[in-house]
């Protein structure tokens, strides 16, 4: 293994860590979302756990898709290309579960970073909540191959 291999392995551990920390929070905020359920108006603190659940699944999307799929796809030595053709062929791979997913993930990760009305961002829950068991489950199948590769422990 090269030094420039070496450094992507301890990039991606320290981001792998950062990704299970985020996910572990992610999973709070979801459970506190499902408790508050859909009705016709929140209180302050609940909209405030809707804004907390949507940024904490934006920055768990970022994580994997930026930082650890980028960092693997280093480290499996691929041509880079856009991150459509990366997710395909991770699939094909069998890195992530679902290409589809993860590009669904994304685009509800940019409706909420471009959504400035509180009600859109209440609107957008029930596919947060929907999406980050979709998430979880293309994390799960990286972690898989990840550790096959003893890249994570």
């Amino acid at each position: 293994m090269n030094t420039k291999d070496s450094n992507h392995i301890k990039l991606l551990t320290a981001n792998w860590e950062l990704l299970q920390n985020s996910l572990k929070t992610l999973k709070r905020s979801v459970e506190k979302a499902q408790t508050i359920g859909q009705k016709e108006e929140y209180t302050f603190e609940e909209m405030e756990a809707f804004d907390s659940l949507t940024s904490k699944f934006s920055r768990a999307s970022d994580i994997f898709l930026q930082k650890i799929i980028r960092t693997l796809w280093e480290l499996l030595h691929e041509d880079k290309m856009p991150l459509i053709d990366i997710l395909n062929k991770a699939e094909k791979l069998e890195i992530i579960h679902s290409a589809d997913a993860m590009l669904e993930i994304r685009d509800i990760r940019n409706q909420i970073a471009h959504e400035y009305i509180p009600e859109a961002i209440q609107e957008l829950v029930p596919d947060v909540i929907m999406l980050t068991h979709k998430l979880e489950d293309n994390i799960n199948i990286c972690q898989a191959f990840l550790l096959t590769r003893n890249w994570i422990n």
